[in-house]
């Protein structure tokens, strides 16, 4: 395991713990979240070294890398993923007029192959083999492991997507300045992470599905993630809600307390309702990077 010693978002040394978690998904292990003294961000700590956080990814209940259709959340999901994609694809176009896009942690390629049928010339980033295998076979989209991103020319990216991504990358600050040098003047970054302060989080605690540690290994409201990224040159432009994310977190959340998934219908309505105090399930925040 390795410990974090400065806060992924100000840098300072001190934290004080928030809540234990359990891995419900996979290992049943139980891992720490603290929060930083001085900025207030949280984040999983320690986490899993970097030549073992992959085995935490194998599991055909890991939905974004296997398309595991088997139950009736992952049914739901993927039933509910062709209107999201469309729902995306729309955003993205809305905010730029280039054509050169990287989807950054690219997954089995569903993404990638909505916004090229659009007419964008995309590729992918994705650190899963299995993953990129498939959005090859089955989407036909082109995607390269992650190290990838620190070969591609500086400037020449119009538009880059991270459709729940931030929160995995276990270099940050690293990658983030890389995403900064890589973007064009006025380019734009979409990013998409589970929001901590929502209703949803505050209701299920320790088995809200978001947290998904150690997958996970930040957890952000918007103020950490507007700060995080003022430095690396870019201004928050938008904030776009994920509405559906309520009811599949909540679905997940209800089973991991050992209740009935549907459950979680109610309660996710109940958080999108209550959205306009606390914010969405998840968030889109689009950036722009200053010239």
């Amino acid at each position: 395991m390795n410990s974090i010693r400065n806060c992924p978002v100000c840098e300072e040394t001190y934290f004080k713990d928030f809540l234990e978690v359990k891995d419900h998904m996979i290992t049943q292990e139980v891992f720490k979240i603290v929060k930083c003294n001085s900025c207030g961000f949280h984040f999983t700590n320690p986490i899993p070294a970097t030549n073992k956080i992959g085995d935490y990814y194998k599991s055909e209940e890991y939905i974004s890398h296997s398309s595991n259709k088997k139950g009736v959340i992952n049914f739901l999901y993927n039933t509910v993923r062709g209107i999201t994609l469309k729902e995306k694809v729309k955003w993205v176009r809305n905010e730029t007029d280039g054509k050169c896009l990287l989807d950054i942690g690219s997954g089995t390629g569903h993404f990638l192959k909505a916004a090229n049928d659009s007419g964008f010339n995309g590729v992918g980033l994705e650190p899963d083999a299995d993953a990129r295998n498939f959005a090859h076979k089955n989407n036909h989209v082109r995607s390269s492991s992650q190290e990838e991103l620190y070969s591609i020319d500086v400037g020449s990216i119009d538009v880059i997507t991270m459709w729940h991504v931030l929160e995995h990358v276990y270099d940050l600050r690293k990658d983030l300045k890389r995403i900064e040098e890589i973007l064009r003047s006025n380019g734009k970054l979409f990013i998409a992470v589970p929001n901590m302060n929502s209703y949803d989080a505050k209701y299920y605690k320790e088995y809200w599905a978001a947290y998904d540690v150690p997958r996970h290994l930040y957890h952000f409201k918007q103020n950490d993630i507007s700060r995080l990224l003022l430095d690396f040159n870019f201004d928050l432009k938008k904030v776009i809600p994920m509405k559906y994310d309520s009811y599949y977190v909540s679905m997940l959340s209800e089973k991991y307390k050992g209740r009935f998934s549907l459950l979680g219908v109610f309660r996710g309505w109940i958080s999108n309702m209550k959205a306009k105090k606390y914010g969405y399930s998840s968030q889109v925040y689009v950036f722009e990077k200053r010239h």
